[in-house]
């Protein structure tokens, strides 16, 4: 993929080295000399030296057509900006937005911004669901955010240990994928019993995320 990394220092210098070693290729724009050159020194890339919420600047960084461009200043209306110039104007297939005020999260999904991170909002909305449950999903989104892969930590609150997945009950098109258990990966089958402390990597689409949470809280009130 064509990835555009805007704005930030540690944060970016991270993530571009996250893509690096995934092989995409990587564009870095950064305003700030200094932290321009940081990124540059640690991986070893050019880094523009531009504002990336500037038409010219996508021009000269041959940005069109790219797959994503993340936007990482510490300015909430620069990273703004910056996707919609990158979307609107340069073709770019997907924009991801960093704020500072969780309040924009939702405002800026709503003007067209496709993902944005909020580091306060997500613990609000962890907190939230740890009020119910009282383990944490972790999820990712796939194929156009059609399908959503959600590793779930069973710990004895969850009566589901001690069961073969024939015996689960899982909801409809809820699908196991694999288990990892301490340092082993196991591909499971109906005769695979779920024990305490395993982590179940499962694949539903997103529109039936909700079931699993469901499904995880009940078995939390369950009799084993």
């Amino acid at each position: 993929m064509k990835i555009i990394v805007c704005g930030g220092k540690f944060d970016a210098e991270y993530i571009v080295g996250k893509f690096l070693e995934d092989k995409h290729k990587v564009i870095v724009i950064n305003p700030d000399e200094e932290a321009a050159k940081y990124i540059s020194e640690h991986h070893r890339i050019p880094v523009l030296v531009a504002d990336p919420t500037k038409l010219y600047t996508f021009e000269d960084a041959g940005a069109k057509d790219a797959d994503v461009v993340v936007a990482l200043s510490e300015n909430d209306i620069d990273n703004y900006i910056t996707c919609i110039t990158a979307q609107k104007f340069f073709n770019v297939k997907k924009t991801i937005c960093r704020v500072l005020n969780p309040k924009r999260v939702e405002i800026f999904k709503k003007l067209g911004v496709d993902t944005v991170i909020s580091s306060i909002y997500m613990l609000g909305q962890t907190i939230k669901k740890e009020a119910n449950l009282k383990a944490v999903f972790n999820t990712l989104s796939m194929e156009n955010d059609l399908i959503t892969i959600t590793e779930i930590d069973i710990i004895p609150e969850y009566h589901l240990h001690g069961k073969k997945i024939l015996n689960l009950n899982l909801p409809p098109r809820i699908n196991i994928s694999c288990i990892m258990r301490n340092t082993q990966v196991i591909i499971p089958n109906g005769q695979t019993e779920i024990k305490i402390n395993d982590k179940l990597v499962m694949v539903s689409a997103t529109s039936d995320q909700k079931l699993i949470h469901d499904f995880i809280e009940k078995s939390s009130k369950d009799k084993k």
